[in-house]
């Protein structure tokens, strides 16, 4: 059977491995540990079973190369969209509001974000998206034109000319003769 200090270092060696912690906070959270463990034993209870978690500031989260979850604290991720949506059923939005991340923040390693945009720079990718956006606004500026031609004729169809009024008769200008020019003469 094993001791309350094996089991207590058990507890402590699994939840360091999902989160950081420094040399301190090990031995502290293994001291607070195995008090429980043994006010447990002992019958008595446990006091502080719900303690504040830390929280990490954005520097500490977003690192050069993982982001950690704030939520829970588990490191080592490239991006954290689809931890927070299957651990946590958060959305990046909600996630970003609730620890204050600011709104342009993207929630990825930087080395990794960097490596995403040097890779579709490599592509093109950022030519494709300026020339599909000048397609689109030639579309939308033709749908305008036609609609407006629309509403143009359809305007000029709704107004009323009178019947009886006669234009002025046009007055013929007299035909001009075509000059004719001489042929070339030929050379000896």
């Amino acid at each position: 059977m094993a001791t309350l200090v094996e089991i207590a270092g058990q507890l402590v060696a699994a939840h360091a491995t999902s989160s950081n912690l420094t040399t301190d906070e090990l031995l502290l959270e293994l001291s607070k540990v195995h008090a429980a463990l043994k006010a447990l034993e002992s019958g008595q209870a446990v006091e502080g079973g719900e303690e504040v978690k830390q929280i990490l500031t954005l520097k500490e989260a977003f690192k050069k190369n993982e982001v950690v979850c704030m939520v829970c604290g588990k490191g080592g991720f490239k991006t954290l969209a689809r931890h927070l949506s299957t651990a946590h059923q958060m959305k990046p939005g909600a996630y970003k509001k609730q620890f204050g991340i600011p709104s342009k923040q993207p929630l990825s390693a930087k080395a990794y974000s960097e490596a995403r945009r040097a890779m579709a720079v490599d592509r093109g990718l950022a030519d494709n998206l300026q020339k599909a956006r000048q397609v689109r606004m030639s579309n939308i500026e033709a749908k305008k034109a036609v609609t407006a031609k629309a509403e143009k004729a359809k305007a000029l169809a709704t107004t009323k000319v009178p019947a009886k009024t006669k234009a002025p008769a046009a007055v013929k200008a007299p035909a001009k003769t075509p000059k004719v020019k001489a042929a070339p003469k030929a050379k000896k």
